[in-house]
């Protein structure tokens, strides 16, 4: 006998309870998307590797699925949506009007240490706003963002900041080493940040930065602190279009989502119940268009990691009527039977034995269900149908339109 055969290391299975509940959040997700007017994309899993080392760096392929293909091209599973949807505004969309409002819903791949809300295969929602460059895109997105969590019954908390302000802090450092300061405090290492400044005799601009990043509350503060007076005017139009959409927030300085191409507003939304991983939501301004061969374009956009949604979402699927078919001597007539009911009927479940049970073993087998159909020799002739309320223990006899209007009633 074979050995078994495990699922890779970082993925999983999802049995059908699990995958009913998923389709009812991801069809949550979608209708909320599209009521703000954002229509679906769809890119391919694997790209070329460039696409993702050009925004990222070489040293990304440690943390990615790339492989050579059996042509030699450099080619990689998707790590994230951003870039790829980006490519595809460039290859495809760029004489569009604007602005284009697009949404996704995808797996994606990462090379990384499996732990609790993080796997090698996991699941991303997102939308991306391409072609605005004002407060209005960028409130309409995180409003998009906070409707969602909001709206699956999510306990999270909304903050909001601008990389724009340590950006100016760090303007006179080399590339390399403001990119690794904002990786740290995207990170939230302050003491490997403290460090890492030390060494490079940059003590009172730690001192500046920690002082910026350890403000938070509502955006008046902002009034008493010394920002660029652009950044300050942006920042106060996105929350008051945010306020007036009913988003409540917490002004964070020390968001900065931690990515070079990140331009202006970013934000972050943290759920209750996650622990350590509790980050469902992360988004912001940008712009890779010109990156990827495009013209330089505006865009927002966020991100929800759907796995760890799924862990803390309340929502469960609306439970379907469940009717059985019970065989009673006419196989034939049984399947001509659930074929008319399933034509009728939406939204209902209608099953019949494929088991060869006899009539008994059918009623116990289908004694969870709602409804059970008697179909036998007797009820192909007259077209009249024993009709059991397995709940309540009533029969009735009814012809197929009576059993349809019925059950009809029952599903309203």
């Amino acid at each position: 006998m074979p050995n078994k055969i495990e699922r890779p290391r970082g993925t999983r299975d999802f049995l059908p309870d699990e995958m009913e509940k998923r389709r009812e959040v991801e069809k949550l997700m979608r209708l909320i998307a599209e009521s703000y007017g954002y229509k679906e994309v769809c890119t391919p899993t694997f790209e070329h590797l460039e696409l993702f080392t050009l925004k990222s760096g070489e040293g990304i392929i440690e943390e990615i699925y790339a492989f050579k293909d059996k042509g030699g091209r450099d080619l990689a599973l998707r790590p994230e949506l951003t870039a790829p949807v980006m490519r595809l505004y460039v290859n495809e969309c760029k004489v569009m009007p604007k602005p284009l409002r697009f949404y996704y819903f995808a797996n994606c791949f990462r090379y990384e240490r499996p732990q609790r809300g993080r796997y090698r295969e996991f699941w991303q929602f997102g939308v991306e706003l391409i072609g605005s460059d004002r407060a209005e895109g960028e409130a309409e997105v995180i409003t998009l963002a906070y409707r969602i969590l909001e709206k699956l019954k999510i306990k999270f908390n909304l903050h909001i900041g601008h990389v724009g302000i340590l950006r100016k802090m760090l303007k006179d450092l080399d590339e390399k080493t403001s990119s690794k300061i904002l990786r740290l405090i995207d990170k939230g290492e302050m003491e490997e940040l403290k460090r890492f400044m030390n060494e490079l005799g940059l003590n009172e601009l730690y001192s500046s930065i920690k002082d910026t990043v350890n403000i938070k509350g509502k955006v008046d503060f902002l009034e008493s602190i010394d920002i660029d007076k652009d950044v300050l005017e942006r920042i106060k139009k996105v929350c008051e279009l945010c306020e007036v959409s009913g988003v409540d927030y917490i002004v964070d300085l020390s968001i900065v989502r931690g990515l070079d191409y990140y331009t202006g507003i970013v934000f972050e939304a943290y759920a209750e119940g996650l622990g350590a991983q509790k980050q469902v939501c992360g988004g912001g301004s940008y712009r890779l268009a010109h990156v990827f061969g495009g013209e330089d374009t505006p865009s927002t956009g966020f991100a929800i990691g759907f796995d760890r949604v799924m862990e803390v979402c309340k929502i469960e699927p609306k439970k379907k009527l469940r009717v059985a078919i019970v065989n009673a001597g006419s196989y034939l007539h049984a399947f001509k039977v659930a074929e008319k009911l399933r034509e009728k009927l939406s939204n209902v479940e209608i099953v019949t034995d494929v088991m060869g049970r006899n009539l008994k073993k059918q009623l116990s087998h289908f004694s969870d269900f709602d409804f059970a159909i008697i179909v036998g020799k007797k009820e192909e002739e007259t077209g009249i149908y024993s009709i059991k309320d397995l709940k309540r223990g009533v029969q009735e006899k009814l012809s197929i339109e009576d059993i349809v209007n019925k059950l009809s009633r029952v599903v309203k």
